[in-house]
């Protein structure tokens, strides 16, 4: 077989592996260090596991290149094991997006949940189904893939992830039954956890706010490269949609707030200490009104020049 051949197989080989590839690109991380005198390796294993389990499978029907695939982190911290297979924890989940011809990633997601509870042998197959609730891990892991998902399209298109928080919704129905905590109204915080997570994304009472993340996104960040004052008028614009949300009070608590600013409050200082006097004034005083335990951040905006 001559190189010019063999060269070409390879090529089409590596053709058929970007066109194969999965929608993330997860990096895991398992964290014991809490729990002593244990198994290290089975840490190892799981690790292992839930990034084959997260960055292998089929999460929707498209196709993704390699390039195209949604970077996003896991980090599992076991705090406690409950006999030989048990374990509870916090898993905390992130993920990015690129931003139209930058090398820049704009943080989407950035959330822990604190209810992390799962039973894990080592070596065991991580399996997932759909229909029916096999194990608290996978149903956890496909619950935030389906989550990531869901905000990434979003951010792309007009309400995109409908699909995917449906899904995500569906994993936490077929998860009522469990003694394990999380996926029931009632559980952990007061309406912040995974239930109310989906609950609200689908919820028309924070549909304002779904609007804003594609108006902010492929509206504002993606156009910021070629027309940065347009792009950050637009995203100054998507701030009042958010504040729409704020003010029609759609519950105490308003998760979904929390979650965009948890993930944009650093990123909308940096955007905005470059506007004008003017545009930074009316800025901070929306920002200050809608998330106001970082009224003190926000204020930097205006000590920038």
């Amino acid at each position: 077989m001559t190189r010019k051949i063999i060269a070409t197989l390879i090529t089409i080989a590596l053709m058929a592996h970007c066109a194969s590839a999965q929608e993330l690109r997860c990096n895991v991380q398992v964290n014991a260090q809490k729990i002593q005198g244990s198994n290290r390796t089975l840490y190892q294993t799981l690790q292992s596991a839930v990034y084959e389990f997260m960055n292998n499978t089929n999460w929707t029907n498209h196709t993704y290149t390699f390039d195209e695939r949604i970077e996003c982190n896991i980090l599992l911290t076991l705090n406690e094991q409950i006999g030989s297979d048990e374990y509870k924890g916090t898993l905390q989940v992130q993920a990015r997006r690129p931003v139209f011809n930058s090398s820049y990633n704009t943080t989407t997601l950035n959330f822990i949940d604190e209810q992390l509870h799962f039973k894990y042998i080592e070596h065991d197959k991580l399996e997932f189904s759909e229909t029916t609730h096999l194990s608290n891990l996978t149903s956890m892991l496909a619950f935030y893939a389906y989550i990531i998902l869901g905000i990434d399209y979003d951010t792309f298109s007009n309400l995109g992830g409908t699909p995917y928080f449906q899904k995500a919704e569906r994993i936490v129905s077929n998860s009522q039954n469990t003694v394990m905590k999380g996926w029931k109204a009632y559980e952990g915080k007061p309406r912040n956890n995974r239930y109310w997570l989906v609950n609200d994304m689908l919820n028309s009472k924070y549909r304002p706010l779904r609007e804003a993340l594609y108006q902010y996104h492929r509206q504002g960040l993606d156009l910021m490269s070629e027309k940065a004052t347009d792009g950050r008028s637009a995203i100054a614009e998507s701030l009042t949609l958010v504040q729409k949300v704020y003010r029609s009070k759609p519950d105490m608590y308003m998760f979904p707030l929390q979650l965009f600013f948890d993930a944009k409050h650093d990123e909308l200082v940096n955007i905005f200490s470059e506007s004008l006097s003017a545009e930074k004034a009316k800025v901070v005083n929306l920002l200050t009104e809608v998330d106001n335990a970082r009224t003190t951040t926000y204020k930097g905006i205006l000590e920038r020049q």
